[in-house]
């Protein structure tokens, strides 16, 4: 059976709080979540738990703790924007090398470590996977592909550079990135060294993965996505 607590990791900017889910038994690896725009939510606490129900060891770190942690609106831009905006490239790596590392005390390294993140988190993740040799790293609808965030360059300028094996996942409907970006994207993912694959859903809009979100939420190809993720991780991390 799944368990699932919060817990709270130690920083050099202070403790991040975070969500685990462990499955019952021995997991089959272990894979960090990346909150959307509006913090850990129930979502991201829910993709979690799926993890853990497929075999992971997942951990959701609040990547807004700076900030205090906020878990915000979905409709509550207003307050979003001031709060992701005070994100930058030194604090991101800082709160991903202390996730990997909760990760690296429950008895999995990189190579058996995956992450998978969603909107804001999604660009987070393909960042990972330039920065670490992780076993696998997924992408939902991460934005910032031709125009950096965060202080980090653009996704199609750190593409190449992917040392992690890379899926990404995006919605023909997203108005924030359109598909001539994605498709700019898939040929800079293309020239790493590793395995990457780019899937376009053409009747998504952004977050379609996000089933809080009624309306945006796309039943066929969160389902799709989900199952792609699972099997993404399956074929490049190694079971122990």
């Amino acid at each position: 059976m799944t368990t699932t607590s919060a817990t709270s990791i130690d920083t050099t900017d202070g403790p991040m709080p975070a969500f685990v889910a462990a499955p019952a038994g021995d997991a089959r690896g272990g894979v960090v979540v990346v909150q959307e725009a509006f913090g850990v939510t129930a979502y991201i606490e829910d993709v979690a738990r799926r993890l853990a129900d497929a075999g992971w060891y997942a951990v959701a770190p609040a990547l807004f703790h700076r900030q205090g942690s906020p878990v915000l609106g979905y409709d509550d831009y207003a307050a979003v924007m001031p709060v992701m905006q005070q994100l930058t490239a030194g604090g991101l790596t800082t709160d991903l090398d202390a996730a990997f590392g909760q990760l690296a005390a429950a008895g999995f390294d990189d190579a058996r470590s995956g992450i998978v993140g969603f909107c804001m988190g999604g660009s987070v993740a393909l960042y990972a996977g330039t920065i670490r040799r992780l076993g696998a790293a997924v992408t939902f609808y991460g934005g910032g592909v031709g125009e950096g965030r965060f202080g980090l360059p653009p996704l199609v300028d750190l593409a190449p550079s992917l040392g992690t094996p890379w899926l990404g996942l995006y919605g023909d409907l997203d108005q924030g990135i359109p598909v001539d970006q994605v498709e700019s994207l898939r040929v800079a993912a293309a020239a790493a060294g590793v395995d990457t694959e780019v899937v376009r859903y053409p009747d998504a809009d952004h977050g379609f993965h996000c089933d809080g979100r009624p309306a945006v939420f796309n039943a066929a190809a969160a389902a799709d996505g989900w199952q792609r993720t699972l099997a993404w991780f399956d074929a490049h991390i190694p079971a122990r």
